[in-house]
């Protein structure tokens, strides 16, 4: 009789940390621009350890993210790469009003592994002597759009019309500079930082008056207490100060 109340008590414990363990930790399922994966990766890592929630990253394109979030995918937040899909949601009711957050602004660069931008980039850019320029898709990739905008600022976009190759997001523009298919490309600053030293080539940082700010707003697309706990976490100053070192600038 008395093993079987001590096995009775131990149920009872076991089945109340199991019910308080599912009923304080969730699965959060986070949509986020290919641009800022890797650094929400490790952020999602320390609030992993930190608050016992699950995390789990969709990679991608701000508008193809976008088109599935509205079709119907069960994610929980967004985290984009501009300011337009997050408020769109917010308008068609796909996401909680009130919980969009500017959570960086993103900076764009040049970069080449074979040639000596820098202080040459325009020149380079202007003499068009190399093979291919790749660029995230303006359409689908707000990076993209900067890129074009850039171009057009150095009324550069119709005279390289034949030499472009569009990545669908970010993180396939770089692969196309990496692999030598493109002499050089635009891509994120926060990427360009993330490369080894011995890879990193040469980059011109691209100023600012040169396109439009690159925005980035997250959204709560279905509340809940995980959710709001994370966009806390990333408000706080430690994710604050591990999103500036990843490259980003604050607003």
């Amino acid at each position: 009789m008395k093993f079987q109340l001590q096995r009775h008590g131990w149920m009872l414990v076991l089945a109340g940390w199991l019910f308080f363990s599912t009923s304080q930790a969730d699965e959060l399922r986070i949509a986020v621009a290919s641009n800022f994966a890797p650094v929400l990766e490790q952020l999602a890592a320390d609030f992993q350890k930190s608050s016992g929630h699950a995390v789990v990253l969709s990679a991608g394109a701000t508008g193809k993210l976008y088109t599935q979030i509205s079709s119907g995918a069960p994610f929980d937040l967004f985290f984009a790469a501009d300011n337009d899909k997050p408020a769109k949601l917010v308008t068609e009711h796909k996401a909680v009003a009130g919980t969009v957050y500017t959570y960086a602004l993103g900076q764009l660069v040049l970069w080449s592994t074979t040639l000596n931008l820098g202080a040459n980039a325009q020149v380079i850019l202007k003499a068009g002597d190399f093979r291919h320029l790749a660029i995230a898709s303006p359409s689908l990739a707000p990076y993209g759009m900067a890129a074009q905008q850039v171009l057009e600022k150095l009324q550069l976009w119709q005279p390289l019309q034949t030499k472009l190759v569009q990545g669908e997001n970010i993180a396939q523009t770089l692969q196309f500079i990496e692999s030598g298919n493109a002499e050089l490309g635009f891509i994120a600053l926060a990427q360009w930082l993330a490369l080894p030293a011995q890879q990193r080539g040469t980059s011109w940082q691209i100023p600012a008056e040169l396109h439009a700010p690159i925005t980035q707003d997250a959204v709560i697309l279905k509340d809940g207490t995980a959710a709001r706990a994370f966009m806390a976490f990333i408000k706080s100053a430690a994710a604050k100060a591990a999103i500036t070192k990843a490259g980003y600038a604050l607003p």
